[in-house]
């Protein structure tokens, strides 16, 4: 990638202020393409000359023919490379490397990365690991600080624990630019001394501070941003949007709910024009949808297919995602900036012809023609620290003959309910309907006894399912109706060092070992993304999912201890609205 210094070469400089003049050539010429002008939203004619990584010169079609090498953009549609503006590479489960080679010949050519699953996994040398493995990419990553590992202080426990101070020091890093997204929202408000030290780190350093806001309104969103948070992706309705973009939030539009983009797109149409503060991004993107679907470009796609303007979303995903980052180098195709560029077969599938990164072509017709640099995985390894589990571990021991449980009800927006159970031979028999969902710390960092929760509202599950990819802080998390098939799943995901596995009727149905981390593979996207279908379609036989909660999605969410209600953890269950922990579900012996 090139870096500030060399853009700003002065030799650079003076090549393309000669070829911009004329009395040079360009090294490279795209001729005859429809510009997509992100500033007037015009879809105009126009030639694109480039020295080096620097746009010399957007000019009358067919006006110069003097290049090194020319790009045929006949019929075709020139645009800004894409901008991804909030993301987690460690959500599609493959390494930087081979998540770029997914996504650049789509038209993504900068990405910002919160490498909060690392972080919560590593600490501060899972962080150290991004900014390396990104730097030698033609994918311009932008790396930010996780603010919040764990996710929820005294109700988790992750692989670190980052406080002020070491948020400091990844602010002080000249690549970190930065702090990610602050999920904490209610300590934020509550003025926790913790998340408040966090969030003035950032200030002082005048980076970046992104936000998780979800179902925040009045006065609690009032209090979170004069905090210093400046931007959101957690939205949850139109009206929700309209109500952060007049607050004034930068919001960072995501695809990763499609369910909810429809009614976005309804309120964005009924704005006399597209507010300057809308931009998109991914934000998580599993290897299947990843390899089929793409990544910023899908959110594009999706959101042309719904009806927005393709101006509108070129230049949201443009445009307004530079300004954001303050980046005058990226963005617009026009003299001086910077040639990240992508060329479109047209403005509704948004199929690449070519892509330009900092003025090298890096695919062309949708393949990959850079090479691409891997990082040394070494520094990911070995990071399940867990003995073999038994059957016992997911039962809960009682006195009585019968008790009173705390349930977790509903996926995704979790509430808190009651039931009574029976207790025989010394175990709680799991009250009817209910599924487990056990959590174990994997970290090494506190004592790893299994702790069991019942879920209501998860449908009738016909086996189990472990991950150890499960937000934020990642211990190992198990589903399942029967303690002996969660045993199973969960023993086949710690001997593969990490990863997913799926158990029905007593047999290991899919595996997918994710031994870097416990999040990602070394494997080329398309066969992490094949094993990720085969997990899939065996959870579908486990499970009959009802959309838009109950959804596969939800498995990887119902450890996220940050939002509102409760959830399992590796400590409990925990809530951080009203503060309550349970070590057990157990509340009261009826008899």
């Amino acid at each position: 990638m090139t870096d500030v210094n060399e853009f700003n070469d002065p030799e650079l400089r003076n090549r393309a202020v000669i070829a911009a003049r004329g009395d040079a050539a360009f090294d490279i010429l795209i001729t005859g393409g429809t510009l997509v002008d992100v500033v007037t939203g015009e879809l105009r004619p126009a030639d694109i000359g480039i020295v080096g990584p620097l746009i010399a010169s957007v000019h009358a079609t067919g006006s110069r023919a003097d290049a090194a090498e020319v790009i045929d953009a006949t019929g075709a549609f020139v645009s800004p490379g894409l901008i991804d503006m909030h993301m987690h590479i460690e959500s599609s489960m493959v390494t930087p490397a081979n998540y770029a080679a997914e996504v650049l010949p789509r038209g993504v050519t900068t990405v910002v990365w919160d490498p909060h699953e690392l972080g919560n996994v590593h600490g501060v040398d899972g962080v150290r690991w991004a900014v390396e493995a990104v730097k030698a990419l033609p994918l311009r990553s932008v790396v930010l600080a996780p603010s919040c590992v764990p996710s929820a202080p005294g109700f988790e426990v992750a692989g670190a624990d980052f406080d002020a101070s070491t948020i400091e020091e990844l602010l002080f890093w000249p690549k970190i630019c930065g702090l990610a997204e602050v999920m904490n929202m209610r300590g934020v408000i509550d003025r926790d001394p913790r998340i408040s030290e966090i969030v003035q780190a950032a200030l002082s350093s005048e980076k970046m501070i992104f936000g998780h806001a979800r179902g925040l309104a009045g006065a609690d969103l009032a209090a979170f941003m004069v905090a210093g948070i400046t931007s959101d992706h957690e939205l949850v309705s139109g009206e929700d949007l309209l109500a952060k973009l007049r607050a004034g939030l930068t919001i960072e539009l995501r695809g990763s709910h499609d369910h909810l983009l429809p009614e976005l797109v309804e309120a964005l149409k009924a704005l006399p024009h597209l507010p300057q503060t809308v931009t998109f991004c991914t934000d998580d993107v599993f290897p299947d949808d990843l390899v089929e679907g793409g990544g910023l470009d899908d959110v594009v796609r999706r959101l042309v297919r719904y009806g927005l303007k393709p101006e509108w979303a070129l230049r949201a995903g443009t445009l307004n995602a530079a300004m954001r980052l303050g980046r005058d180098d990226l963005g617009l195709i026009a003299s001086g900036r910077r040639a990240d560029i992508a060329v479109f077969e047209d403005l509704g599938d948004f199929r690449s012809r070519a892509v330009l990164a900092s003025g090298t072509v890096v695919s062309r017709s949708g393949a990959m023609t850079a090479k691409l640099s891997h990082a040394d995985p070494a520094p990911l390894r070995d990071s399940v620290k867990l003995r073999s589990l038994r059957e016992e571990d997911f039962r809960i021991a009682s006195e009585g003959r019968r008790v009173r449980l705390a349930t977790i009800d509903q996926p995704r927006f979790t509430r808190w309910g009651e039931t009574d159970a029976d207790v025989v031979d010394g175990f709680v028999v799991p009250p009817e309907g209910a599924t487990l969902i056990a959590v174990t710390h994997r970290h090494g960092r506190a004592d790893s006894r299994t702790r069991v929760g019942y879920l209501t509202g998860w449908g009738a599950w016909k086996g189990a399912f472990a991950t150890t990819l499960a937000h934020d802080s990642h211990n190992l998390t198990v589903f399942g109706a029967k303690p002996r098939d969660m045993a199973m799943a969960a023993n086949a995901v710690i001997a593969a060092g990490g990863g997913m596995a799926v158990v029905e009727d007593g047999e290991v149905t899919a595996l997918l070992p994710l031994p870097l981390s416990g999040l990602l593979s070394q494997a080329p996207a398309a066969e992490v993304a094949e094993r990720f279908s085969a997990i899939r379609a065996a959870m579908d036989r486990v499970v009959d999912w009802q959309p838009p909660y109950l959804v596969f999605k939800a498995c990887f969410g119902a450890t996220l201890a940050c939002n509102p209600g409760p959830h399992q953890t590796d400590r409990g269950i925990a809530d951080v609205t009203t503060g309550r922990l349970l070590r057990s579900p157990v509340l009261d012996i009826l008899e």
